[in-house]
């Protein structure tokens, strides 16, 4: 008899992604010896931009569980690893190649989160003889058009409106009347204290690993990466189990003051308040109502103050639906767009760290070591460096996608396009977020110690921040002039004696003619 004779016949398979790995997905409620589940690493995600190496490692290990998970609760699982001779090392080559295998008629696979592979698969699937089906990944609180309806017929697409409608539809942080707790939607003004070392920060809750064997794989394999892999004490969660052990040690030791030291930077601590729970977020290990009904609970119970609880459940109800329902509306194109016209290309230290600028030689040189860097260290200060530099956003957006573990398109572009490089014109925020030196020393340590000035603004020794503020404003007044958030600045623009704009003026196109030397 042939070998296909004795082949197992499936009438489904079903896709997971790698950032679909939750287990308690409805696909797995029941047993279908019918099905075959299909997860495989494929040098067509690994490649399409160049990824920090704990990114594919963590990734090709949470699905290697996942594929673990399933095979022991009964499901059947195919698993094509990086280094399997029969690997296309594309989606549409091994799918259509297991089709085939298998015998099967239909092809399932869960709503993707980027654009690119939601219009990959959607193409292919329209091209095949076959039966291809499309579900919900069950994640997120929201559908992809939701927030594009709220929004329609609006010049901008502000969060705030949007949180206060999602609070109030699912019964957030009201109290009795069905007002907001507290009496106030938002606790920002709380949530802005430098932190000097005190309180104490708490210990790192995350697991351990050694995927020193799956490192050699990958390297073997040909995959290009950056970034230090820590392949043999690797800190990010394989599995839903140990990202709800993950959870739970932030909301026991680490959210009561989270609220208070979000926008902290300190060359003290990586971590500081930070949950750390994006990657396994955005792995789909968690889902964002567990979050924030974990918070919210901490505040009922008095476990943590109503600021912090406020903020974190801000960034996953609020901010995190939010930016995906601006991708899912503006793409495919959001990606490229660029209204200031910004084409400067990144500085080498952006891949080394190496730079006498204390503040983004530890953020930088942070997300080179760790893959991870918290809000205000990639929207401040180098995202904020970037829009001032003029670097091209398209670029930047690039390097943010490879070198954060949490980054996926869906989130990492309205962050970097549109909040941080304010390259959809305003889109989503209301001004450019940008500043001087004076904020970054307000908020961390980075400019005690540092090669240039935070008090000097022109000269060898200023501080590259404050020439290139002004002149920002100065380059951009066409564009930006009209902004009414913006009357303060362009007020005391116009205020300068001559002689000092130039003085800016030719500081700023000092710094930028050599971005590499700084």
């Amino acid at each position: 008899m042939s070998e296909a004779a004795h082949r197992p016949r499936a009438h489904t398979l079903r896709l997971l992604l790698g950032d679909q790995l939750n287990p308690a997905h409805s696909w797995f409620d029941a047993q279908d010896a019918g099905i075959v589940y299909v997860l495989m690493e494929v040098r067509q995600e690994t490649d399409y931009v160049l990824h920090h190496a704990q990114k594919i490692l963590a990734i090709f290990a949470a699905m290697r569980d996942l594929a673990t998970q399933l095979k022991g609760a009964g499901h059947r699982v195919r698993y094509i690893a990086i280094d399997d001779a029969s690997n296309r090392q594309s989606l549409p080559g091994n799918l259509a190649a297991l089709m085939a295998h298998y015998g099967a008629d239909r092809l399932e696979y869960q709503q993707p989160d980027e654009w690119r592979l939601d219009e990959q698969l959607r193409t292919w699937g329209e091209a095949q003889a076959f039966d291809v089906q499309v579900v919900d990944s069950e994640h997120f609180y929201t559908s992809r058009t939701e927030v594009a309806g709220t929004f329609q017929g609006r010049r901008q697409w502000l969060m705030e409106h949007f949180y206060r409608r999602m609070r109030q539809r699912h019964q957030v942080l009201l109290d009795e009347a069905g007002e907001p707790e507290g009496g106030a939607w938002n606790y920002d003004h709380d949530n802005r204290k430098p932190w000097h070392g005190t309180p104490e920060v708490p210990p790192d809750g995350r697991p351990t690993h050694d995927h020193r064997a799956l490192w050699a794989t990958i390297e073997a394999a040909g995959v290009k990466s950056f970034g230090n892999p820590q392949a043999g004490a690797f800190r990010w969660p394989l599995n839903r189990a140990e990202a709800l052990a993950c959870l739970n040690h932030f909301i026991a030791t680490t959210l009561p003051d989270f609220g208070a030291y979000e926008d902290a930077m300190s060359t003290q601590s990586t971590r500081l308040f930070h949950s750390l729970l994006s990657f396994a977020l955005n792995t789909k290990m968690l889902r964002p109502h567990e979050l924030v009904l974990h918070a919210e609970a901490a505040y009922r119970s008095g476990r943590a103050p109503l600021p912090a609880v406020e903020g974190f459940i801000r960034q996953i109800l609020g901010w995190r639906e939010y930016v995906r329902g601006v991708y899912w509306a503006h793409m495919p194109g959001y990606e490229e767009r660029n209204a200031l016209g910004h084409t400067a290309p990144l500085p080498e230290w952006f891949w080394s760290g190496e730079t006498r600028m204390r503040c983004l030689r530890h953020s930088i040189g942070q997300s080179l070591e760790h893959a991870h860097a918290h809000h205000i260290q990639r929207l401040m200060v180098i995202g904020n460096f970037s829009l001032l530099a003029g670097l091209d956003p398209a670029a930047l957006h690039q390097w943010y996608l490879g070198i954060y573990i949490d980054a996926f398109e869906w989130v990492e572009v309205p962050n970097t396009v549109g909040m941080s490089q304010f390259a959809d014109g305003g889109l989503l925020g209301t001004k450019p977020y940008v500043s001087s030196a004076a904020y970054i020393d307000r908020m961390s340590d980075y400019c005690g110690g540092c090669h240039y000035d935070k008090n000097l603004k022109v000269g060898e020794r200023a501080c590259p921040y404050n020439a290139l503020y002004w002149d920002f404003f100065a380059r951009h007044e066409a564009t930006l002039g009209c902004n009414t958030r913006l009357t303060m600045v362009y007020r005391q623009l116009q205020k300068m004696p001559a002689a000092q704009r130039k003085a800016l003026r030719e500081r700023a196109e000092a710094v930028r003619s050599d971005l590499d030397a700084l």
